[in-house]
C-alpha cells in the first residue's frame, strides 16, 4: 500500500505531501489539478525503466496515460526546472526521485545517475502499483455496445479491466465465476434458501454479485456474455419479469450509458484483491443518484479492507454515502481522507493548493472549502 506520495513541480501541483490512506477521495472545481495527482501515479506504473532512472511520460496506445513533452509535466513557474516523486511505501522508507529537465523530451532521466535505487523498485514489485493487483478506469469509459473485444492476456495474466473498461465483458466470462474475496462487499440480497438441503446458500460469485449491485442502479438487470470468436464477446442485458422468468435480451445499446459505466465500476470493485489498488475516475458518469449512493456504499465497503482505493469525483450523492459508510463502520475513519484541490492564482504565478479533510466518526467533515460539492444548497436556496 501507498503511504504517502509527495511531488514537487508536477504539472499544476507545484508542492504537495499526500499521506495516503485506504479510501482516498478527490475532490474540486474542473481543472484544479486532480487528474494531475492520478497522473503522477499512472506515469511512475508505466515507467518500466524507472529503476534505471527514466520518467516515461507517454505509455502510447496501450498505455495508461500520455502527458506529452517535459513542458507539459514540469510545472510552468518552476525555477529550479526540477521534477520530483518522493514515494513510501508502507513499511519502507521513503524515496526520492529528481528529474532534470530537458527540452521537449518524453521520457525524463534521474538527476544523479548515482542516486537512483535499483533495489527500491525491484524489491517493490509486490506493491500494487507494480504489479498486476491493480485496476484503472479513465473518466472516458468505451459506450454501451453489444460486441466488446477479447484479451485473455489482460484478463487472465494482468487481471486488466482496461483503462477504458474494454475488456470487462471478457473479464466477466472468463472470471465470472470466481468468488468475491471480501465477505463484508457480498450485497445483502446474496443468500438463497435451498429447499433440497433446507440450508441457505450464499453465492458469492463475481457474477451474482455484480447483477446484484447493479440491481441497485437498475432493478432487475443481469448482465450476460457469450464468446463468439477469439477476438469478440457478446455483452447483454435481461431483467427479471414475475411469471416469466427473465425478459428477452437486450443490448447495451438500448438500455442507456448508465449501466454500462456502472458495470465497469462495480466489476473493478468487486474484483479486489488483498493489498490491491483501485483508481477510477468519475465513477458517478451516467448514473442516477441513488444509484450514486449505491456506489458509494460498495466504496465504502472496500475500502474496509486491505484494498487502496483513489477516486476523483464530482458527485456529493458519493462523498455522502461514503461520509454514512464512516458513521456505520467509525474503523473507517481512520482509512478514509479527502483531498480538496483549488488553483491559486497570483500576480506571479498560479498553482494548486490542496486542502486535506478528515471525517470523523460521525461523517462529520474537519474542513468545507468553498465550492465543495455545496451546489445542491446553494440552488435549494433560491427556491425557498
Amino acid at each position: 500500500m501507498i503511504q504517502s506520495l509527495e511531488l514537487r513541480n508536477f504539472k499544476s501541483i507545484k508542492e504537495k505531501y499526500f499521506p495516503l490512506r485506504n479510501l482516498n477521495v478527490l475532490l474540486g472545481l474542473n481543472g484544479q489539478g486532480k487528474s494531475s495527482f492520478i497522473q503522477s501515479l499512472l506515469v511512475l506504473r508505466q515507467s518500466d525503466k524507472l529503476s534505471k532512472g527514466e520518467l516515461k511520460l507517454n505509455g502510447g496506445e496501450n498505455g495508461l496515460v500520455n502527458i506529452g513533452t517535459s513542458q507539459d509535466a514540469l510545472y510552468q513557474f518552476s525555477k529550479d526546472k526540477e521534477l520530483s516523486f518522493i514515494l513510501q511505501f508502507k513499511g519502507t522508507d521513503p524515496y526520492q526521485m529528481d528529474f532534470d529537465y530537458q527540452i521537449d523530451a518524453d521520457i525524463l532521466k534521474q538527476k544523479n545517475v548515482d542516486d537512483v535505487d535499483i533495489n527500491f523498485i525491484t524489491s517493490n514489485n509486490h506493491q500494487a502499483l507494480f504489479n498486476n493487483d491493480f485496476q484503472y478506469l479513465n473518466a472516458q469509459r468505451i459506450e454501451p455496445k453489444s460486441t466488446n473485444i477479447a484479451s485473455h492476456s489482460n484478463v487472465m495474466e494482468a487481471n486488466n479491466l482496461g483503462k477504458y473498461g474494454q475488456y470487462t465483458a471478457h473479464y466477466i466470462e472468463l472470471r465470472g465465476n470466481e468468488d468475491v474475496l471480501f465477505d463484508n462487499m457480498l450485497h445483502q440480497g446474496s443468500a438463497t434458501f435451498d429447499s433440497l438441503t433446507n440450508k441457505q446458500i450464499i453465492d458469492k460469485t463475481l457474477i451474482n454479485q455484480i447483477n446484484l449491485w447493479l440491481g441497485e442502479i437498475s432493478p432487475g438487470v443481469n448482465v450476460q456474455t457469450n464468446k463468439v470468436s477469439s477476438d469478440i464477446i457478446i455483452l447483454e442485458y435481461e431483467f427479471e419479469q414475475p411469471n416469466y422468468g427473465s425478459t428477452n435480451k437486450f443490448k447495451p445499446e438500448n438500455v442507456g450509458f448508465g449501466i454500462s459505466y456502472a458495470l465497469h465500476t462495480v466489476t473493478a470493485l468487486l474484483s479486489a484483491r488483498p493489498g490491491g489498488l483501485i483508481i477510477i475516475e468519475n465513477p458517478e458518469s451516467h448514473i442516477h443518484p441513488r444509484g450514486q449512493a449505491e456506489l458509494g456504499k460498495l466504496i465504502s465497503l472496500v475500502a474496509q479492507n486491505d484494498v487502496q482505493i483513489i477516486i476523483e469525483t464530482h458527485s456529493d450523492h458519493i462523498l455522502n454515502s461514503i461520509r454514512v459508510g464512516v458513521k456505520e463502520e467509525p474503523s473507517l475513519k481512520d482509512k478514509a481522507i479527502l483531498f480538496y484541490f483549488k488553483k491559486i492564482v497570483d500576480e506571479q504565478e498560479q498553482f494548486t493548493s490542496v486542502t486535506n479533510i478528515e471525517i470523523d466518526r460521525n461523517g462529520t467533515l474537519s474542513d468545507h472549502p468553498k465550492h465543495l460539492l455545496d451546489e445542491w444548497s446553494n440552488q435549494l436556496s433560491k427556491l425557498i
